[in-house]
């Protein structure tokens, strides 16, 4: 995809959706760094499920501590790993009150020395939270930057990569949201909505489905 193409797909997306969030649900750093750890294998309305009871209970890294791993594991059983997750969401609440007060660091070594905590989460903290500039590479945008082919890349690491290089700076803040909103949506796994798709004329897929007009 030239460059002027990424451009105007950003611009597309943007006019769409000004001002993209994550869909999932928190009320601080903390409850956000603990959701994103949550929601692997398993979808955000599952995950704001779980933590709509989770954070009554443990609304930061000292309640959680209290509520301990077996309270914590009766929670969030609903969803996938639940088990792990538990222990995972413990312990990086136990790590977070010895070395940062409780609070969530703006640091990506830090937020990667947690446990549960791996490039991605940390890449959404960082830029949901702390508005950095990067973007996390799940399997909506890692689908929608091969199929695109705006960012091709074998691994997640590689689109990752792809993606800082290409995003023009004005859109690279939102671009994640977008791009995940976008895959979540329109660019579907297993039927895309290709006729609703604001950016088809600019997609290089080659099994895009053809439009009527």
């Amino acid at each position: 995809m030239k460059p002027e193409e990424v451009r105007e797909f950003f611009r597309r997306l943007a006019e769409r959706n000004p001002e993209p969030r994550t869909e999932l649900e928190y009320g601080s750093p903390y409850q956000l760094l603990v959701a994103v750890v949550l929601s692997a294998q398993a979808t955000d309305k599952s995950v704001n499920l779980a933590t709509k009871k989770l954070f009554a209970a443990a609304p930061d890294a000292a309640a959680m501590v209290a509520l301990g791993e077996e309270k914590v594991s009766d929670a969030i059983k609903t969803i996938g790993l639940y088990r792990n997750k538990a222990k995972n969401v413990v312990a990086l609440s136990q790590l977070l009150l010895r070395c940062n007060n409780g609070e969530v660091p703006d640091d990506r070594a830090a937020l990667e020395a947690l446990p549960g905590v791996g490039r991605k989460t940390a890449n959404v903290v960082l830029n949901t939270v702390f508005r950095h500039p990067t973007l996390a590479v799940d399997t909506h945008v890692f689908r929608l930057a091969n199929r695109s082919g705006m960012a091709p890349g074998k691994d997640v690491d590689a689109v990752e990569t792809a993606l800082l290089r290409v995003v023009p700076p004005e859109y690279l803040l939102d671009a994640h949201h977008w791009l995940i909103l976008h895959g979540r949506y329109v660019c579907t796994a297993k039927k895309p909505q290709c006729s609703s798709c604001c950016v088809y004329d600019v997609c290089e897929w080659p099994e895009k489905t053809p439009r009527a007009d």
